[in-house]
């Protein structure tokens, strides 16, 4: 499909109430930012191993996070830093609860995740995602029962969905938190603005023809072709916004844009009090929806909707104007501090599970994942 430079000029950004206007002028991505992901974890490979021998141990970093199964590098449950948060912590964190998936026919398993979501005092809509997962796979808005029951009956059985409370904010950032044993202040090493990606309707062109005359969406139809087959031919009324996903993940097509400019001290003793209030827990990023960029600056009117553990991403590295070797060092320093953190831990008689746990673990988390319902 040719779509002409005047068109897609004329394409509109959107953007949710409370984030700031997405400069989409220049480059739409970085010339690395959807290369293989083994291919950005070459050379931090390559130092683990440099640092294995350094400190004597090829499963360290699984200690960095003490509190939770293997650090939560992979194969470990959302809820397990849920699971750890004492009442301070749990007052920002938006209400939750567990829903096991298992053979019973699809009008009981319905009748007992609507029990499990009123005993939580959830309200629909809620968010579906995989207790067990990564990078937004299999996760959802249900808007009522006629979606939870189709959510349902597309879940593997075994597996465990989380369920939790839409946040009344859209804005979202990515903040990643580093605290010390030892340290009663943390550090935050990155805030990254996460923009869910939409097209504006103007009552002419089709969806397909929106997306593609969009300076980014448009390198990126493969991502999205499949999600909205079912409207990819459909007109899109004028200035109608069609979000294009849901699970701000950038592996799904979500814009990040580095905002670590916006970090303030009264936003790091906010965090700092959260997690100080959760045992164990030294390093990760929180997913957050905010208010507006003001109210996060001050540390107050945002909530918590995720808490990921050692082999999560600082998600700057993902901006458009992020170098590679930038992005590259950003890596190998997080992995550095993992080391650190790990070898702290197990000066304080924690005993590293061994690298063949890791693997168990990531074989079972991969299983799963291949069988978890489409993403929105």
């Amino acid at each position: 499909m040719h779509i002409s430079e005047k068109t897609k000029a004329d394409a509109k950004s959107y953007v949710p109430a409370g984030m700031p206007p997405l400069e989409d002028s220049g480059r739409a991505t970085s010339f690395f930012e959807f290369w293989p992901i083994w291919l950005m974890y070459v050379p931090v490979a390559i130092q683990w191993l440099f640092l294995s021998v350094r400190y004597r141990s090829l499963s360290l970093p699984l200690l960095a996070n003490p509190g939770i199964p293997l650090s939560g590098m992979v194969g470990v449950p959302k809820s397990a830093v849920f699971d750890l948060a004492g009442d301070y912590a749990r007052q920002w964190i938006l209400p939750w609860t567990l829903f096991e998936v298992d053979a019973e026919p699809i009008e009981q398993q319905c009748s007992r995740a609507l029990a499990a979501i009123a005993a939580a005092k959830l309200e629909f809509p809620v968010v579906a995602k995989p207790n067990m997962g990564c990078r937004g796979v299999g996760v959802r808005l249900l808007q009522n029962e006629s979606e939870l029951t189709e959510y349902l009956q597309s879940f593997p059985v075994g597996g465990c969905i989380q369920f939790q409370q839409l946040s009344q904010w859209d804005a979202e950032a990515g903040v990643f938190y580093v605290g010390g044993p030892d340290k009663r202040a943390g550090k935050l090493t990155s805030l990254t603005l996460k923009y869910t990606p939409y097209v504006v309707g103007d009552g002419r062109r089709s969806l397909a023809e929106l997306i593609a005359a969009d300076p980014r969406a448009g390198e990126l139809l493969h991502l999205y072709r499949d999600r909205h087959e079912h409207n990819w031919s459909n007109i899109i009324a004028r200035g109608e916004p069609y979000r294009l996903i849901f699970a701000a993940s950038h592996s799904r097509g979500a814009v990040f844009r580095d905002a670590g400019d916006q970090i303030t001290q009264v936003l790091s003793q906010s965090l700092d009090k959260i997690f100080a209030d959760i045992p164990g827990f030294h390093y990760g990023r929180l997913d957050v929806k905010f208010k507006d960029l003001e109210s996060l600056r001050a540390g107050e009117h945002f909530n918590i909707i995720e808490i990921n553990g050692a082999s999560s991403e600082s998600i700057n590295i993902w901006d458009r104007n992020a170098g590679l070797w930038t992005a590259v060092k950003t890596l190998l320093q997080q992995y550095n501090t993992l080391f650190k953190l790990g070898n702290h831990s197990r000066t304080q008689g924690h005993k590293t599970p061994g690298m063949m746990a890791l693997y168990r673990a990531w074989r079972y988390e991969n299983k799963l994942v291949k069988q978890y319902p489409k993403n929105d």
